[in-house]
Parts: structure tokens; C-alpha cells; sequence
């Protein structure tokens, strides 16, 4: 199985901080998956002008491939003025339309404040449904109440993390054991 973490912002340390922990609790569930991070913040991006995604080069076509490769898609984003980062919302942008058919993607959401809960029903799950993802229904909102020197200190957030690496695993499972059924239906 290939998990990608996605660290969706080339700013701030709290989702950068979510993301580490996630994948370190997928890396000591899941010891066999491949698992990658991918942090924006680290990578120099282009801005999308309608190519392919192959046809770009450097970080670019790295990041982007690396998400095209993968199983699970873990999305980790910070709320900017109640929406995803330009970054992020960037990396959706750079794809093709079906670009995450077969693949499972859930997402954690760092905000300043409670206000911003739905950014993520609002904003994000519905760029993920047109892209085609089979979308974990649960998503994990972390403020910055939860933080302590570049620390979560919340138990119930490392609970929820823990529980959403699960989750994602568990539909890659379940959906790959449903193409495999229909894709036994065939005689040729």
C-alpha cells in the first residue's frame, strides 16, 4: 500500500506537526506501506497553466506523480481565511479531474479558532468528490488550543489521528477487495 501525507501549506509548523504524527502512527500501524510525505513548504511549485501533470518538471512533476502513485491520500491543511491555501488548492489544480478515482483520501484540518470547522464539508470534500476520491467520512479538526511548543498535547486529537490512519486503511482494503470482486465478474 502507498499512503502519501500531504502537508498542504508553505507556511506555519501546526499542520507540518499534524501530518508528522499521522504518518508516524501509519508507519507503526502499517510497517509494510509505503509512506511518503509530501510538504508543500519544502517543495518549489509551479502554478498551474493547463498542462499535463507529467509534462511539468522538477518538484512539480515529483509531487504530483507521487500523488497519481498513490493508494491513500492523507491531506493536511491549515484554514486561510476560511478556505485551503492557494498552495493546496494549487496541487488540486495541477491534476486531471479524475485524478483521485480508486484512491482514498482523508484530511486533518489545523484553524486558530472552533469557527472554521466546516471548512473542510464546505470547502475541501467537495473538490475531493468532483476529483473522484472515496473520501473517509471523518476528518480530524485540530486549533491551536491543542498545541504546546510545536507539540499536540490533546490526547483526544492523538486518539482521533490514530483512528484516522485506521479509517483510510481500512477503506483502501475494503475498496480494492471491491474491484477485485467486479473485476472477477469478467470471463476475459
Amino acid at each position: 500500500m502507498n499512503i502519501v501525507g500531504i502537508a498542504g501549506s508553505n507556511v506555519g509548523s501546526k499542520t507540518r506537526t499534524a501530518i508528522d504524527y499521522t504518518l508516524k502512527m501509519a508507519r507503526d500501524k502499517y510497517p509494510d506501506a509505503t509512506i511518503t510525505l509530501l510538504d508543500l513548504a519544502e517543495n518549489k511549485m509551479v502554478f498551474s497553466d493547463g498542462r499535463n501533470y507529467w509534462e511539468y518538471e522538477g518538484d512539480t512533476k515529483y509531487v504530483t506523480e507521487t500523488i497519481m502513485a498513490a493508494d491513500a491520500i492523507i491531506i493536511g491543511t491549515p484554514t486561510f481565511q476560511a478556505s485551503i491555501p492557494a498552495t493546496l488548492k494549487n496541487i488540486f489544480d495541477l491534476l486531471p479531474v479524475n485524478a483521485f478515482r480508486d484512491k482514498v483520501v482523508s484530511m486533518l484540518v489545523t484553524a486558530g479558532t472552533a469557527k472554521h470547522y466546516l471548512m473542510a464539508e464546505q470547502q475541501l470534500k467537495p473538490i475531493l468528490a468532483y476529483m473522484k476520491a472515496h473520501i473517509v467520512p471523518t476528518y480530524v479538526f485540530i486549533e491551536d488550543k491543542d498545541y504546546l511548543r510545536k507539540e499536540i498535547v490533546n490526547d483526544d486529537i492523538l486518539f482521533r489521528l490514530d483512528r484516522l490512519v485506521e479509517d483510510t486503511v481500512v477503506l483502501v482494503d475494503a475498496y480494492a477487495a471491491i474491484r477485485q470482486a467486479k473485476d472477477a465478474e469478467y470471463d476475459f
